[in-house]
């Protein structure tokens, strides 16, 4: 996740704009979802706003942090490793 946000911080604006940010802010979305549902069950989770491309990286490493405090398994954490993977590959950075 830290790999994955510095690179978008290091990418150009072009790619960025291309899937970068959106890749990012998708990702970091999914996160906090799941953060939230592990905190609050039955709860209605609140989506993550888009701060804009700039502030994606951020965003990817605030709710991924979230997440690994409440992750409770190898495999929630393989998945959320996936999802990061499969989001760095399809934003190509």
């Amino acid at each position: 996740m830290d790999r994955f946000a510095d690179r978008l911080r290091a990418a150009p604006q072009s790619r960025l704009q291309r899937a970068g940010a959106a890749e990012a802010l998708a990702l970091a979305r999914e996160f906090a979802r799941r953060a939230q549902l592990a905190e609050f069950p039955g709860a209605e989770p609140r989506e993550m706003p888009d701060a804009g491309m700039f502030a994606a990286a951020d965003q990817v490493t605030v709710a991924g942090r979230d997440l690994a405090l409440v992750l409770k398994t190898e495999e929630e954490v393989a998945e959320a490793v996936r999802l990061v993977q499969e989001a760095q590959r399809r934003a190509g950075v």
